[in-house]
């Protein structure tokens, strides 16, 4: 765009107008030309290559400016300081000669800023909308798309979309140049070339809805999209094709989307015919019946029964290979977790394969362990599917209402397989994703920081818990010495687990509470005990509760351990209030299954997408997902009970600690 007034351009026009008559055209070699320092053009000098390549194949089609250096053997280029640079390219490539002769207009060394700003300010750049209907021209008049490409220095994959967009409805076209349709708007469009259905999805819909994400789900809603589904990922497009499906590529989407397919009743006999194998397979197993349904959902599983199943002991084998998969599987976990491990994105990443290979043989191996009564596997069944990443999943021990029926009337004859089914709301027993025992003491140390500021709010629960521990000890097994011997040990070192615990909402609102009572009682424990026989019942409790809060500890090695379940039950512990998953805090130390397993839960849409990223930046979009979804860690989401009912706990230390411990809360 000309940025220059019509007074600024008649000025310089008239300028240069009285110098045009000095100049002279001249045949330079390119080894006497350099840049000038009075070229105006301070920045840019981008697309180097592109416009080397481009003379290289079309020529020099704009002379130089130049004047005469002060050496008086060299010439200063003015004005053409991008073509100067892509001419040396081309001289350093060896695609020409030092000598190489340019055409240059010699100017008078007084003139030698004017012309630069006049080359710079007196141009105007063609509209985008432009250059794509040129691209289109020249194919209409027969050019080939790679020597198009080749004369601009493009690649033909940027030529094909210039021609996409060429093709968008002539409509749309104007108001692109009219700036009430946006560039990215118009490559989300020219995913058809439908003009009619391009105008409908645009205009017929609301201002808001218009987004390039938006318009382009319009216009393929009915498709199938290749990197998100399923069927298609374990198809493959290249086996759907090659059977006769179309196929709708978009050209602006990158090289791990933009597929989608039109053919979903193709898909689906591709896929099932590639099941077969599978369901003979298992029907082998001596299951009565076993169906193929790639696409079966909770709700299709729901009308069926369950058989109960049981666990069988590993073998000696199988119990070995168990422990040397879990080692490696901690080995590595430690590798990603140490910060002064100095990893590569790419040995990360490998490693996190790793962990998942790990992952995967140890749930094969899991399932194995699964065994189901025989004589009720002749008549129970089972259904292959696939599951939401495209792998297969069985679902085994399936019973359709009938034969749940006849089952349970021979279990009232007493003939039947005692106990052999359960509800459909059951789940089977499978092998489940775990986290190593170094996030499982981090997630626990803010369960415990948590706790610790539950059981302070609690005074009533902060009493029962001393008295529990002074029964325990007096009634239960008496211990000699002092006549009062209960010890307080404040448990403190969270950080040796969560290095973020100390900025948790909960532990800065016990220290504020701690530092509020340290101000008001005396350190000396005569004057202690003085002070503490005048305070009121209510505060009393308070102080209790704070001080017991302090000694509480629930720090874990497992992930499926709860310590002290029965104190976060009475104070109605909800971590939601306490803790939000992050990357640093959660995501980043866990395998990238156990991550895409948290993502199924809180944005199920997403996980497609997501299981084809790194593992850095999945955690990060998890984290970003994962607000304000209430998603907690299996670890967190015990099923609390709420808290007793407690009496006024009367006034605070002060009102500062108050709302410190509100604000933690």
């Amino acid at each position: 765009m000309n940025t220059a007034t019509l007074h600024e351009a008649t000025a310089i026009a008239a300028a240069v107008a009285a110098v045009t008559a000095s100049q002279e055209l001249l045949l330079l070699p390119l080894s006497k030309l350099r840049p000038s320092s009075r070229n105006v053009r301070k920045s840019g000098g981008t697309s180097i290559p592109e416009l080397a390549a481009s003379i290289a194949r079309v020529g020099l089609l704009q002379n130089l400016n130049v004047v005469l250096a002060a050496d008086g053997e060299h010439y200063e280029v003015v004005a053409g300081r991008r073509r100067l640079a892509a001419l040396k390219l081309l001289v350093k490539r060896r695609k020409l000669a030092k000598d190489f002769e340019v055409a240059c207009l010699l100017g008078s060394d007084a003139a030698a800023r004017t012309v630069s700003l006049t080359e710079n300010v007196q141009r105007e750049a063609m509209h985008p909308a432009d250059q794509f209907e040129a691209f289109a021209d020249l194919v209409a008049e027969g050019r080939p798309i790679e020597d198009i490409a080749a004369d601009f220095g493009v690649t033909p994959l940027v030529v094909q979309r210039r021609l996409k967009l060429a093709n968008v409805s002539p409509r749309l076209l104007a108001d692109y140049r009219g700036e009430a349709v946006t560039l990215e708007q118009l490559m989300a469009l020219a995913i058809t070339d439908d003009h009619a259905a391009q105008e409908a999805a645009f205009y017929e819909s609301p201002q808001w809805q218009r987004s390039p994400e938006a318009l382009r789900d319009h216009l393929t809603h009915e498709e199938i999209d290749a990197c998100r589904d399923a069927l298609a990922k374990f198809v493959g497009v290249q086996t759907y094709e090659q059977a006769g499906g179309a196929v709708r590529r978009d050209l602006f989407a990158d090289e791990q989307s933009g597929v989608f397919l039109t053919d979903a009743a193709l898909l689906e006999s591709l896929a099932k015919d590639r099941l077969v194998p599978m369901v003979q397979q298992v029907h082998a197993e001596g299951w009565g019946w076993a169906d193929v349904a790639p696409r079966a959902t909770r709700a299709d599983l729901h009308q069926f029964q369950r058989m109960r199943s049981k666990r069988r002991e590993p073998s000696k084998a199988e119990a070995k290979r168990i422990a040397e998969l879990e080692a490696q599987q901690r080995k590595l976990q430690d590798r990603l977790d140490d910060e002064n491990e100095d990893m590569t994105d790419e040995q990360a990443q490998a490693a996190q394969d790793e962990m998942d290979m790990l992952g995967n043989e140890l749930e094969a191996i899991e399932r194995t362990l699964v065994v189901y009564p025989p004589r009720a596997m002749a008549t129970a069944g089972a259904v292959v599917s696939l599951d939401h990443m495209g792998g297969v999943i069985v679902h085994r021990g399936l019973l359709r209402e009938e034969q749940a029926k006849a089952m349970r009337e021979q279990e009232r004859g007493g003939r039947g397989t005692n106990g052999d089914t359960e509800s459909s709301g059951a789940a089977e027993t499978q092998g489940k994703l775990t986290i190593s025992e170094k996030l499982v003491k981090c997630l626990s140390a803010h369960r415990t920081a948590a706790l610790q500021a539950e059981v302070a709010r609690h005074p009533q629960v902060a009493l029962v818990a001393v008295v529990h521990r002074l029964a325990l000890h007096v009634i239960h097994d008496a211990h000699y010495g002092s006549p009062i011997n209960i010890t307080a040990n404040p448990q403190g070192r969270l950080e040796q687990y969560a290095a973020d615990v100390a900025e948790a909402p909960a532990a800065v609102g016990m220290r504020q509470v701690r530092e509020a009572w340290a101000e008001r009682l005396p350190s000396d424990p005569d004057a202690l005990f003085a002070e503490l026989l005048v305070l009121p019942q209510q505060e009393l409790l308070s102080l209790l509760a704070v001080c017991v809060g302090f000694t509480v500890t629930a720090i874990a090695s497992r992930e499926d351990e709860t310590p002290a379940a029965a104190l976060a039950q009475a104070v109605g512990l909800d971590m939601h209030a306490w803790w939000t998953p992050t990357a640093a805090g959660y995501f980043d130390h866990v395998s990238k299954a156990k991550a895409l397993e948290g993502l199924q839960v809180f944005a199920p849409g997403e996980v497609n997408r997501l299981g084809k990223l790194k593992k850095a930046e999945i955690s990060s979009e998890a984290e970003r997902l994962a607000a304000g979804t209430g998603w907690l860690p299996a670890m967190f989401r015990a099923q609390e009970q709420p808290a007793i009912a407690e009496p006024d706990a009367g006034a605070q230390p002060d009102a500062e600690a108050a709302e410190g411990m509100e604000a933690a809360a």
